[in-house]
């Protein structure tokens, strides 16, 4: 009798054991147990706040192997970046004293409870650019479609989580890089797809910074007090929520 029933081909048998591996490192690497400053600009506080306990994920919603291949793809990308930008004359500082043994330049704050960890600092720029600095520099990678957007809308109006993450670093290295938020950051957008590159400059606002400060603070209050943050929607099809690895959980929560 034949058998026509699918049977795995050479390369998903491959794929399956790679992001098996992936998969099986990422379960033994720690839950953070702090707020990050590179989160505190999503919509949803109440998504922060289970996002901050290590409060369990839906069924079906841990990352999958190929979510961590993706992960892994743009930190590749970030360093190709670091070393494109290097030889085009930029005097760019992704760890203290820039030695590949050192400690990656961040913050903490809170009692170490709201922390983060900058892509770089950038010392100089290429002769004839007149560059203002320290500026920090903040790498991301994108799809095509999201890249095309961040160039025609500029980063602060196309991607606001990463808006809130450069005025949040600008204000919390000021400590100890003076001038950083006097400076423009300078951001960077790869295209995943094309590997066109879009670099802007983005002034420091203050207010902004000043608001997911706030928002940092309000998400530990709320926590150690056991009070659970309004969830952002009153109707669970709203878009944030549909794509929330927490919705079934919050939503069968009060309101």
């Amino acid at each position: 009798m034949l058998d026509f029933n699918h049977r795995p081909s050479f390369a998903d048998r491959i794929n399956a054991a790679v992001d098996q591996a992936l998969t099986a490192d990422q379960a033994t690497r720690p839950s953070r147990d702090y707020l990050g400053g590179s989160r505190l600009g999503h919509a949803c506080e109440r998504a922060l706040q289970f996002e901050f306990t290590a409060t369990p994920k839906d069924d079906g919603q841990d990352f999958s192997g190929q979510s961590l291949r993706i992960f892994a793809i743009g930190h590749a990308l970030e360093d190709l970046a670091v070393t494109w930008l290097r030889r085009a004359g930029f005097d760019l500082y992704t760890r203290k004293g820039n030695r590949s043994d050192g400690g990656q330049f961040g913050f903490s704050a809170a009692g170490g409870r709201i922390r983060g960890h900058v892509d770089g600092i950038i010392a100089a720029g290429p002769e004839g650019f007149g560059l203002a600095v320290p500026a920090l520099w903040e790498c991301k990678t994108m799809n095509a479609k999201n890249w095309r957007a961040c160039v025609k809308d500029s980063v602060t109006k196309s991607k606001p989580v990463y808006a809130a993450q450069i005025a949040l670093y600008q204000a919390y290295m000021e400590g100890t890089v003076p001038g950083i938020s006097a400076a423009p950051a300078v951001f960077t957008a790869i295209n995943k797809d094309t590997a066109e590159l879009h670099h802007e400059l983005v002034p420091f606002d203050p207010d902004l910074a000043q608001r997911m400060s706030d928002r940092g603070v309000r998400i530990l209050q709320a926590t150690d007090a056991g009070e659970l943050l309004p969830r952002i929607a009153a109707n669970r099809d709203f878009f944030e929520c549909r794509f929330c690895p927490w919705a079934e959980r919050c939503w069968s929560l009060p309101a």
